[in-house]
């Protein structure tokens, strides 16, 4: 069985690494199979969270409001899981975030995994659902109170060591995968972006839930064109 890993979960403001942002990290490293350090850090997602998500986790605005930024953990984040694989009850989605945010900072990240949602699919033929909360309550699985991003983690990690309890030979727990997640880096908002957005705001007096000069050049060209479409081009 695979015993050294990062148990890995985000929080996000959505489920579109394109778009979306992260707002919280939860790490678990096991070594040998025993939990020997976690990490856990709120995060500034430069946007406005929306409320199903702050009804799901519990996390709001008011929260992340003085945290840090993703671009300023990464570095952090790369150095906590080091050589090992991660795991998680859909991997990819946690990867295809962190490989997102490495790609912005300038940095190479390339993973191998551990899914547990996949290893559910074979092993637990007879769970009618495999959402993590699901199989939790299958199999009384309670780390924590709340849907956040540490509890996630090692509940993940306790569901992988509960199936395997039932199936040590499913090669799951025998070998990782190689994560794989094309995304190519974000430019940021230009100066003239900047100065048309602004202006626009301003004459329509609209307000963003989203802090401008956290926007990409792309978020910014789609905000202004929506604006313009709406309201017009007079400012």
């Amino acid at each position: 069985m695979i015993d050294n890993y990062v148990a890995l979960d985000l929080e996000t403001t959505g489920l579109n690494p394109s778009r979306d942002r992260i707002i919280e990290i939860g790490m678990a490293r096991f070594e040998n199979g025993t939990l020997t350090a976690d990490y856990e850090q709120l995060i500034h997602p430069g946007m406005s969270l929306p409320e199903h998500i702050t009804q799901l986790t519990g996390i709001n605005d008011n929260m992340l409001k003085d945290k840090p930024l993703i671009g300023d953990v990464i570095g952090d984040i790369i150095a906590f899981i080091g050589e090992n694989p991660i795991l998680g009850h859909n991997v990819i989605f946690d990867y295809s975030f962190l490989k997102k945010a490495a790609v912005n900072s300038g940095r190479k990240i390339s993973l191998r995994g551990i899914d547990t949602l996949k290893i559910a699919r074979r092993v637990l033929p007879e769970a009618e659902h495999k959402s993590l909360e699901y199989l939790c309550q299958y199999f009384d699985i309670n780390p924590g109170h709340s849907h956040r991003a540490l509890d996630d983690a090692l509940s993940a990690a306790m569901l992988f060591e509960k199936m395997h309890e039932i199936k040590p030979e499913d090669s799951g727990f025998q070998l990782t995968t190689q994560l794989i997640y094309a995304v190519k880096k974000d430019s940021p908002i230009t100066a003239a972006q900047r100065r048309l957005l602004t202006a626009l705001l301003e004459h329509n007096s609209l307000q963003l839930e989203q802090e401008i000069d956290m926007m990409t050049k792309s978020e910014a060209s789609r905000q202004i064109d929506l604006i313009i479409s709406q309201y017009g081009k007079n400012t």
